[in-house]
């Protein structure tokens, strides 16, 4: 009979080991997906409509309806695509902080995967990092875990606290040390 995983944890694209539980699941602070999204949605919706209104001032939109009506729909398909891919990267876009390990996995389109993962007593060093006055002003950056062996990096990027991540990570790190000792 298969080990089940524990509740609340089978959405993960990974599984967890043995006694390992989920402290804390990470993703990109708002400002990576909302900011764009607004973005790309007033460049899908006010070309359209300032077509529409100008071949409409022309008094042409009646000849040419039907040409406009697939070029919209067109249009409307490629910037709903590049929307929903924006999404798709941002939910697919994790880190995973457990009682034993980092776990660093990145799906970026529906048939790619890259999953890195580091033990929490190979953790040796972490540094934060925050880029300009927007992550100052909104509290988010990055958290660069550093760990023993082959100069191995997992970076925790653009993550709101990136302060309580490190602390988190930290008294982890402690704990799963401790037990060892």
């Amino acid at each position: 009979m298969a080990a089940q995983p524990p509740a609340g944890t089978s959405h993960l694209p990974f599984p967890l080991q043995d006694n390992e539980q989920v402290i804390i699941l990470c993703r990109r602070h708002w400002w990576f997906l909302w900011p764009r999204t607004v973005l790309w949605t007033l460049f899908a919706i006010v070309p359209l409509a300032v077509g529409i209104w100008l071949l409409s001032k022309l008094n042409i939109l009646d000849d040419v309806g039907i040409f406009v009506l697939i070029v919209a729909i067109i249009w409307l398909v490629y910037w709903a695509a590049r929307l929903l891919l924006n999404w798709y990267r941002y939910h697919n876009d994790i880190w995973v902080i457990t009682n034993q390990r980092i776990v660093d996995s990145l799906k970026p389109f529906p048939f790619q995967l890259r999953i890195t993962t580091a033990d929490l007593v190979n953790v040796q060093d972490m540094t934060i990092e925050k880029h300009g006055v927007i992550a100052s002003l909104l509290n988010f950056g990055d958290v660069n875990c550093e760990t023993a062996g082959k100069s191995q990096q997992i970076r925790i990027a653009g993550v709101p606290d990136p302060a309580a991540v490190q602390l988190l990570v930290d008294k982890e790190r402690d704990r799963e040390r401790a037990r060892y000792s």
